[in-house]
């Protein structure tokens, strides 16, 4: 069959040379089409529960809203952990479902049970259940000018609305989109003085302002609406609202008794500047298979022509482009692929004739076009992680091509017609060439189902390897060997190119010669001995494999989960206690800004010729640079909020265009920012994204003394870890609080805790009235006492309690106020309060994974046996990383288990597959060999390297044993056969390697920021295969003689 089908694309060159025509096309006007983004999306199997309980402190929406919901979800099928958090206002509880649940069917259940609790608090607002999902931001535009807020705030709504009409834009929001509200501010001597109650002007305001459809009258015209139609929408109209009719006609105002405010909600405090002006953030998204620059393309284009329009004193600016990361990623591996792509070309034009270094490069483009196919029906996007998986198979790809190519050119090196000799040369390595490509599948195959939040993201590199390889593969058996057998032999006529061709001969034979010499005269001696001493060579190959194991665990190479990557965005940031007033911060803020300013100016004198700082984002209240560069595996859920912080984020050139660092930027603004009284954190940050804190134990008890001593504890082991540093927690005490407690006295004014109770909320957090559409905004309306009668305790103490006889009473004859401090927030996990204890190391001296280690054998059991109650867990990156490579090396195993059963069935043989196998480990000695050289440490991205590795170690292997058992066959002796076979195959096996490695050396060498994470994987795949390669020519012939005459013995028994 397989000769059958060789012979007939031989036999019809045509329908070859079309079917490599449509491959390069369809494949080539399939690329416009497809999906592009930064990075892959992150699909979370999380569903979040959120509820708003207004005015409530942390401890009340526990109890109110997070200990309900936890207890209806406990023991629901299809639920892996709930987590959940209770801030000031608001409750959100975290489900994680297990791997494998329908995620619609779950939010769909968990929505059920949620609607079903019916004991929530009246104030508190219906829960909203939502899958988390993570969103694809592309850009973001900053209004700002000389404005005020309500005029920022009506512009801003203004450009989102044009902004939405672009025919590539789908969806944007407003980062700062504040709640607007008619403040009703009644003084409580007004109340006192008309004898009325928040209820009652409450009461007046919902009977004067609403629209109500009031039925149709017919005609013999038609059917025509009722409507009452009185809703209040501005000042003027809750002005005119009677509260107060007297007998005698005359009418008492709501606008005479009470100040009205058209304004935001207090809950809104967020301060934004852009580049020192007043501004707000509209952030533009990318949805479903939409392009990131086309989107970036559409949006830039209207701020260029939107800037024509405006007044001088308003712009509005692109800003954190990420289709200008996506782009220069995309520009840098490109470049990357095609200098990869040349010196592969390269290499294969100096070890084969230049025509069939042509033929078998043309497998390249045919396999990539190829594999830009299956990008549709795999839900594949164009990304930075699938384009590095191009590179990394560019030397791969033409491994069977060569293997093929040199084998037919073999044959007609020999004589033989080049129709039969690409048949025959086809033919003889079509098995182990199929089950070549077949184990390299199988080994990149762990990526596939890897655990964790970002475990599905590497499914990217085996679904691109896979689908690039099918063709590859397709390509070598049908294409390839009709293009060598009707490939002329024929020198150039003309002049230029015969002179050109016989200096490139003469070049080529020079280094053919020098590889016989090496072949023959270095390798072929070295084999002799090593078969003839075979021990020997088994004990120097363990010894190796001891030494790499060594290596690993005496700690030279550090290990960390997620390389770091800089960005072109340099962040500081300032955080105060919680509940320090937003006054306090700004404080802080305006130094960090003074800072900046002073930083730019220095920068401008020591570059003049370079705009290092192009952009400056300001906030207080939100920090949206931070939130999002902190967002990385294991800190998928990071936010940073709140009136305590403040942020200060420079957009810088292009690290191209730069010749100073991010981190030499950070360097410098730090020694300028003075000491900051009072401030909790001042941090400054340079990385593309964050895979969390390298330690991150989360402790968890039913009980708050225990949870505290032990997080205490265990902070202070922490800190005496050389190395570890910025040892923090979770625990963090929030606002002071006031309790009222009625007195006994109390019962004898029929005042109940009740009344007390929602009488001290109306005045103080303000009594929602209505809640009404004005134009896209919702308008609330609310009524409280003003400012200044809720500035002080006094203020509380002295209130006026309406009793149910209609008389009033102050606060304090009726209840005692005990002042005490709350928390900022509760952490929950499991229906347990818990507190995270969080921690950074110095990779020069320690690394997470040692601490923990030495952490949990020794110091956690101590501290669990002291508090019983206290259970713990490894969070954030260690958890990540927990999770990655436990299901990594398990379907790794798996894997080999399944290369094992490939390799059985062509060679028949149970122990022969191990012979191919033992050169594995000796890829891993390569690739930590190459991270030693290049001064690296050791990554999730390193291990996925190495488990790539093996696929292409493994085929070397396979292609040598094969020809070992063909010399057998033929009659010779085991002995005879492997000192035949090894130089037969020593160049191929050295070429395969060879393009393998030069594939890879641009991005190796590759110094742009966006290329650096990837790094560590080239590496592991380059220095792994250069390595292993050398001990396969050695070991595998060794291992085979070993296994078959000393083991088997299976020479005596013939």
């Amino acid at each position: 069959m397989t000769e059958k089908l060789i012979r007939w694309f031989v036999n019809n060159k045509v329908v070859s040379n079309l079917m490599m025509v449509f491959i390069i096309i369809t494949g080539a006007t399939t690329i416009p089409m497809l999906k592009m983004e930064v990075f892959p999306e992150i699909d979370l199997n999380i569903i979040s529960v959120t509820a708003v309980y207004p005015g409530a402190t942390p401890s009340d929406v526990e109890e109110a809203i997070c200990i309900k919901i936890e207890e209806r979800l406990q023991g629901l099928d299809g639920v892996k952990k709930i987590t959940s958090n209770a801030s000031e206002n608001v409750g959100n509880v975290n489900i994680e479902i297990i791997s494998g649940q329908d995620p619609n069917d779950m939010l769909d259940r968990i929505k059920a049970e949620v609607d079903a609790i019916d004991t929530f608090p009246e104030n508190v607002e219906k829960p909203t259940c939502r899958k988390i999902a993570g969103t694809n931001p592309v850009i973001s535009v900053a209004v700002h000018g000389d404005l005020d807020d309500n005029s920022l705030n009506k512009l801003t709504e203004d450009i989102k609305d044009e902004i939405d009409d672009l025919t590539k834009v789908t969806f944007t929001t407003i980062v700062a989109d504040l709640e607007n509200e008619i403040k009703i501010d009644i003084k409580e001597s007004s109340l006192r003085k008309y004898n009325l109650s928040f209820q009652q002007v409450a009461q007046s305001i919902k009977e004067w302002s609403l629209n109500m459809p009031s039925g149709s009258i017919k005609t013999q015209g038609g059917e025509i609406l009722i409507r009452s139609n009185s809703q209040g929408y501005s000042i003027y109209d809750f002005s005119n609202i009677p509260v107060i009719i007297n007998p005698n006609g005359s009418v008492i105002y709501l606008g005479d008794i009470s100040e009205i405010r058209d304004t935001f909600s207090d809950q809104n405090e967020l301060d934004f500047l852009f580049n020192g002006d007043n501004a707000n953030l509209i952030t533009v998204f990318r949805v479903g298979d939409q392009n990131a620059l086309d989107v970036s393309a559409a949006v830039k284009d209207y701020v260029k022509a939107k800037n024509k329009e405006l007044p001088v004193s308003v712009r509005v600016t692109a800003w954190d482009d990420e289709a200008r990361i996506l782009s220069g990623r995309i520009e840098t591996i490109v470049r990357n692929a095609q200098q990869g792509l040349i010196l592969v070309i390269i290499v294969l034009a100096l070890f084969l004739k230049p025509k069939l270094a042509f033929w078998v490069s043309l497998g390249i483009p045919i396999s990539f076009m190829g594999g830009f196919w299956f990008f549709g029906p795999l839900n594949l996007s164009i990304n930075m992680l699938s384009l590095f998986t191009f590179i990394l198979v560019l030397g791969i790809v033409v491994d069977d091509a060569i293997v093929v190519g040199e084998n037919i050119a073999l044959f007609k090196e020999r004589g033989m017609n080049p129709v039969d000799a690409a048949v025959k040369g086809a033919l003889q390595v079509a098995t182990p060439v199929f089950f070549a490509v077949l184990t390299t599948m199988v080994t990149f195959s762990p990526m596939l189902a890897v655990e964790g939040d970002i475990g599905g993201i590497w499914r990217i590199f085996p679904l691109v390897v896979i689908s690039v390889l099918v063709w590859s593969l397709i390509e070598s058996l049908t294409i390839l060997p009709a293009h060598l057998a009707h490939s002329s032999e024929e020198e150039p006529k003309n002049f230029i190119l015969f002179y050109l061709s016989n200096r490139w001969n003469s070049l080529q034979e020079k280094i053919v010669n020098g590889l016989s010499y090496l072949t023959h005269q270095i390798y072929k001696p070295i084999l002799f001995k090593a078969v003839n001493h075979p021990f020997s060579a088994l004990a120097f190959a363990a010894g190796i494999f001891v030494l790499t194991i060594g290596i690993m665990l005496s700690g030279i190479l550090k290990f960390s989960f997620f390389p770091a990557v800089e960005d072109d965005l340099a962040i500081a940031t300032i955080e105060y206690p919680s509940g320090t007033p937003i006054e306090v911060t700004r404080e802080g803020f305006d130094k960090l800004e003074e800072a900046a300013t002073i930083l730019e100016l220095q920068l401008i004198k020591e570059f003049p010729d370079q705009s290092i700082i192009r952009n400056r984002l300001s906030t207080i209240g939100y920090l949206p640079m931070l939130t999002k560069t902190s967002r990385g595996p294991g800190n998928l859920d990071a936010l940073f909020a709140g009136p305590n912080m403040a942020e200060v984020a420079l957009e810088l050139a292009p690290s191209e265009d730069r010749t100073i660092s991010t981190e030499e930027v950070v360097r410098k603004w730090r020694k300028i920012m003075p000491d900051l009284p009072g401030v909790k954190e001042l941090s400054f940050k340079s990385d593309l994204f964050s895979a969390g804190d390298p330690i991150n134990i989360q402790l968890s008890s039913k009980y708050m003394d225990d949870l505290i001593s032990a997080k205490d504890e265990l902070k202070t082991q922490l800190v005496r870890f050389p190395g570890v540093f910025d040892v923090s927690d979770t625990y963090n005490l929030g606002k002071e609080e006031i309790s009222i407690n009625l007195l006994p006295a109390a019962k004898n004014y029929g005042v109940s805790m009740m009344m007390v109770a929602a009488q001290v909320r109306q005045a103080f957090y303000g009594l929602e009235v209505q809640t009404v559409q004005r134009g896209r905004n919702e308008l609330k309306i609310m009524l409280q006492y003003p400012a200044i009668e809720r500035s002080s305790i006094s203020d509380l103490e002295n209130m006026m309690i309406l009793t149910p006889t209609g008389s009033t009473i102050p606060v304090r004859q009726i209840a005692t106020l005990e002042i005490g401090e709350g928390l900022a927030s509760i952490e929950r996990k499991n229906r347990k309060r818990s507190i995270n204890v969080t921690a950074d190391v110095d990779l020069t001296v320690t690394n997470g994974n040692e601490v923990i280690a030495t952490v949990m054998s020794s110091i956690m059991p101590k501290i669990l046996q002291q508090y019983n109650s206290v259970a713990y867990s490894l969070e954030g990156e260690q958890q990540e990383q927990g999770d990655n490579l436990r299901s990594l090396g398990k379907n790794f195993l798996l894997a080999m288990i399944v290369v094992y059963m490939l390799l059985a069935i062509p060679f028949k043989s149970y122990f022969q597959p191990l012979v191919v196998m033992s050169s594995i480990p000796f890829g891993i000695t390569g690739a930590v060999l190459g991270h030693i050289f290049l001064g690296l440490n050791l990554s999730v991205l390193s291990m996925m390297g190495i488990v790539a590795l093996t696929g292409v170690v493994v085929n070397d292997s396979l292609v040598m044993v094969d020809f070992i058992n063909r010399y057998r066959s033929e009659g010779n002796s085991i002995k005879n056969a492997v000192l035949e076979a090894g130089p037969r195959r020593f160049r191929p096996i050295f070429l395969t390697s060879l393009t393998t490695f030069v594939g890879l050396i641009p991005l190796i060498l590759e110094k742009s920021t966006q290329a650096k994470f990837m790094i560590p994987m080239a590496v592991s795949l380059s220095f792994g295969v250069l390595f292993a390669t050398a001990i396969t020519l050695l070991l595998v012939p060794v291992s085979y003689l070993t296994l078959e005459k000393y083991i088997l013995r299976t020479e005596i028994k013939k």
